[in-house]
């Protein structure tokens, strides 16, 4: 099994704390993440982004080996992965993704592409995990 992490920590309060995201390759290190990031306009970073772009990241190269499958070979593919925050109930819920793909595929036919798509949108890890098919386990301690 392979197994990558994201980490975080959270100093202070909701609308006055703030916190640093990482990855395990340091890609991102220590990155601020804080309420104006996340539900306002201060430029950073902020949990839908990173979603967005781990499902989009995801997403690119699920559509490249299901197109191989398929027997066809994608020359560039363009993902972007939307993900809405609604607020409407008082409490922020991921509402929504919506999936942007673009590929340049020599030979394939605009409904191959989108059959092929389409299976890759239910199938990709990333969707899954959006769409609630993984197990969510914790460990929690206070120290």
């Amino acid at each position: 099994m392979i197994q990558k992490y994201g980490q975080a920590s959270w100093q202070g309060g909701l609308r006055d704390g703030q916190g640093q995201v990482s990855t395990e390759t340091g890609v991102l290190s220590n990155q601020s993440y804080d309420f104006a990031k996340r539900f306002g306009d201060q430029k950073g970073t902020n949990p839908e982004e990173l979603i967005g772009a781990a499902h989009a990241s995801c997403f690119a190269m699920a559509l490249s080996a299901d197109l191989e499958r398929a027997g066809l070979n994608a020359e560039n593919i363009d993902a972007k992965s939307t993900v809405s925050l609604d607020m409407s109930s008082g409490s922020p819920v991921i509402s929504r993704v919506h999936v942007e793909v673009a590929a340049r595929v020599p030979g394939a036919s605009e409904d191959q592409f989108r059959q092929v798509a389409e299976e890759t949108k239910q199938n990709c890890p990333v969707s899954k995990v959006l769409s609630g098919g993984a197990q969510i386990t914790m460990n929690a301690r206070l120290d």
